[in-house]
């Protein structure tokens, strides 16, 4: 990770046509709260109208995302398949492990903006994560997880596919 410039959110390919694409709905969804709000008003007495606070709650929501993605997005760095190593794990690296029960998984190094571990796709700065960054292929990796005390051992390290 040290020869990635400072500063910057790290994201795959996907992950970053995935931020463009909320933005973009967030952005259509936004007229139709604004409709609601205005359909909610016509129902009388605002201090009691549920219509309403729930569409002021939700256009609260996606105008606080779309601020968000807008500060996120022009900060972006996105990492292509091309420029990750397979020699050692590292950013989009996807690292096949072993545990010592002889279980096999992989996992996908990402962002913390594109991390969702019940997909396999672990942030670089996770406790998993940190632990794999750096390291090859034959080695035994031990991370301290919510869980416990993981003993891993890598077994193949490869570029993801778009």
């Amino acid at each position: 990770m040290e020869d990635l410039p400072k500063g910057k959110y790290y994201v795959t390919v996907r992950g970053g046509e995935e931020l463009e694409q909320e933005l973009e709905t967030l952005l259509k969804k936004r007229s139709e709260v604004a409709a609601n709000i205005r359909t909610a008003k016509a129902f009388g007495d605002l201090s009691e109208n549920f219509e309403y606070h729930e569409a002021k709650r939700e256009q609260g929501f996606v105008e606080g995302r779309i601020q968000e993605l807008k500060q996120i997005l022009p900060s972006i760095y996105v990492i292509s398949p091309e420029d990750v190593r397979s020699d050692c794990v590292g950013f989009g690296a996807i690292v096949s492990l072993r545990e010592d029960t002889g279980d096999e998984w992989e996992v996908h190094i990402v962002g913390p903006l594109e991390a969702d571990p019940m997909a396999d796709r672990v942030s670089y700065e996770s406790p998993l994560g940190s632990a794999l960054i750096g390291r090859r292929s034959g080695e035994i990796v031990e991370a301290a997880v919510p869980a416990g005390e993981l003993r891993l051992e890598i077994i193949g390290i490869r570029s993801y596919v778009v």
